[in-house]
């Protein structure tokens, strides 16, 4: 539906500019504006203009606006006047109506009747019954990287970077907040490595030698550099489940949403068949 959004939307405005009329217009009103049949009153300004605008804002708004229906109309005038001949606009409009009331009540059905509690032992067995569906089209990794100018002090730096003490972690954070003009610091969180890399001076970090390069720090004369890969995944496998557990649950979900619909409308049917008000005629 949402190709043809555009140009259904048209053919509702060509319906408007066929059905549009001003002969209930209030005598006196003033027109601002007119393109062959449709005409712009001053009436229809009513809330365009807030209150406190000076008399020369309020002059350019207005302007504007009738500038901008002005171009409106035209459009919708060569619009209607180009309108293949063997088009049904009137049936597309109906048709387009009952997709929007039909989606709409979809979702309240939805929003009303799903379940959308998944618990992480439904998304592992999803996920390993399903590995063909979380393939990597590139390599992943999780990993730590600071991007620190030349004033920030090296010495402590050091110190915090190759800690093992945890204790230090939260005081590296700090430091980072202060000092870096970057910082990467989440362990668990996973990054593509195009764009770990594009952080890095070139060639720091590629698909051939992230696997082997796992520490480094360096410079390229305006920053230091310091990083530090914790894990990586290759393209062209299986994903680590949790870095597909948002995206394993939007299929479940969706999955959910199906079924419940298609169980609705087989109850549905089934229930109005027994009211006999579906009759079919063979």
């Amino acid at each position: 539906m949402k190709g043809n959004s555009f140009f259904f939307f048209l053919c509702v405005c060509c319906l408007l500019w066929r059905c549009g009329s001003n002969e209930n217009t209030p005598e006196g009103d003033k027109l601002l504006a007119q393109v062959y049949n449709k005409n712009l009153y001053h009436s229809e300004l009513e809330g365009i203009v807030p209150e406190g605008v000076t008399k020369e804002d309020s002059a350019l708004m207005v302007n504007a606006y009738v500038q901008r229906w002005v171009r409106e109309q035209l459009l919708m005038y060569e619009a209607e006047r180009n309108i293949p001949k063997d088009l049904d606009i009137d049936e597309l409009v109906r048709n387009y109506r009952a997709s929007l009331v039909r989606f709409n009540f979809e979702e309240k059905i939805i929003a009303e009747k799903l379940d959308s509690t998944i618990s992480d032992a439904e998304l592992k067995t999803f996920y390993d019954n399903n590995k063909d569906q979380f393939q990597l089209e590139s390599t992943i990794l999780k990993c730590l990287l600071l991007k620190l100018p030349p004033e920030a002090p090296q010495s402590e730096i050091n110190k915090l970077w190759y800690s093992r003490n945890p204790s230090d972690e939260n005081r590296l954070h700090t430091f980072a907040k202060q000092w870096a003009a970057f910082a990467m610091l989440d362990r668990e969180k996973w990054y593509k490595l195009e764009e770990v890399a594009a952080l890095l001076p070139k060639g720091t970090l590629t698909s051939d030698n992230v696997g082997s390069r796992r520490e480094g720090t360096l410079s390229d004369g305006d920053f230091r550099y310091y990083y530090r890969v914790l894990d990586v995944v290759q393209g062209k496998t299986t994903a680590p489940f949790d870095y597909v557990k948002e995206q394993a649950s939007k299929v479940i979900l969706h999955k959910r949403k199906q079924e419940l619909l298609e169980k609705w409308k087989e109850e549905l049917y089934q229930k109005e068949l027994v009211r006999e008000n579906v009759k079919i005629l063979r």
